[in-house]
């Protein structure tokens, strides 16, 4: 039977499905509505749907290295308890390893991939979870990064996997200078590698707002440039990661404790778990009792 799309536009309207979970329901029950229905349900696409409204901002980042590439990936869920689920975990687990080993451009690739072994995409396999969980859970985001053999990957999960931070040094092969970067990068929050990485017009604004700041402190209009000069080189440490003041030994800036082993950094990702998210503020008690009745 052809399966048209007033018949997917009829089936998403009453599942809140989506449109490719229910072309799929329909295409395998022939057309026929209410079994296209309980194709859903059975997958796990229906429950998916009732809970995507809701709020995701809980979740873990997790690390997966395979050889010369690596991914730090994070994944959401709406309460902290469901990151101690051993389902949740080897979600968490199959999604990185699936990443790093299918390399896929974006979100919307990897989802309508198919898994290794399976005959379920991984949004299928997500909203699988969904249904047994009995939360949202959502992959909302993935760096995938790729080194030669003469450089090394370095990695770091704070908090369980609430922060994640993942680094690639060239010209050294040591691991455990890499993981202390990356351990750097965990703490201190670099938005770059380096102050050329800075847009200028982001350099600009900040100039600006420091020029305006100095005049209204009543500095001498002559001196102000130098000063302007001066507190640029602190906006740069706050957002760069050569030049800020390095956590284990701070004497020391990164870019030297980099230098001094024959290394530099190429690139980094770090990951915050719900960084962005509007999050609703629950009752400590309200979310046990939540739980509780699941």
């Amino acid at each position: 039977m052809a399966i048209t799309a007033k018949m997917v536009k009829e089936l998403r309207e009453k599942t809140g499905a989506g449109m490719m979970d229910c072309k799929k329901a329909l295409t395998e029950t022939n057309g026929n509505m209410e079994e296209a229905i309980d194709f859903l349900r059975k997958s796990g696409a229906a429950q998916a749907a009732k809970k995507a409204g809701r709020i995701a901002a809980e979740g873990t980042t997790f690390i997966e290295i395979n050889g010369n590439d690596a991914v730090l990936l994070e994944v959401n869920c709406e309460t902290d308890f469901v990151t101690k689920n051993e389902n949740f975990q080897s979600l968490v687990t199959d999604l990185a390893k699936h990443i790093v080993n299918e390399k896929p451009a974006n979100l919307d690739e990897v989802l309508q991939q198919n898994l290794a072994d399976s005959n379920q995409t991984v949004e299928e396999y997500i909203n699988s979870a969904v249904a047994t969980i009995g939360e949202k859970i959502t992959l909302r985001r993935f760096a995938l990064l790729s080194k030669s053999d003469n450089d090394v990957f370095g990695s770091y999960l704070h908090m369980g996997g609430r922060i994640g931070a993942l680094v690639l040094l060239e010209g050294t092969k040591d691991e455990e200078v890499a993981k202390d970067v990356a351990m750097h990068i965990a703490a201190a929050n670099p938005k770059y590698v380096a102050r050329e990485d800075v847009a200028e017009d982001e350099v600009n604004r900040e100039r600006e707002i420091l020029k305006e700041q100095a005049l209204n402190e009543g500095k001498p209009e002559h001196i102000v440039e130098k000063m302007v000069e001066g507190r640029l080189g602190k906006f740069f440490e706050e957002i760069c990661l050569l030049d800020q003041q390095f956590v284990k030994d701070s004497d020391v800036k990164v870019k030297k404790f980099v230098a001094d082993q024959g290394a530099t950094v190429k690139q980094f990702v770090r990951y915050e778990v719900g960084e962005g998210i509007e999050k609703k503020e629950e009752d400590f008690a309200e979310e046990v009792m939540s739980q509780m009745k699941k």
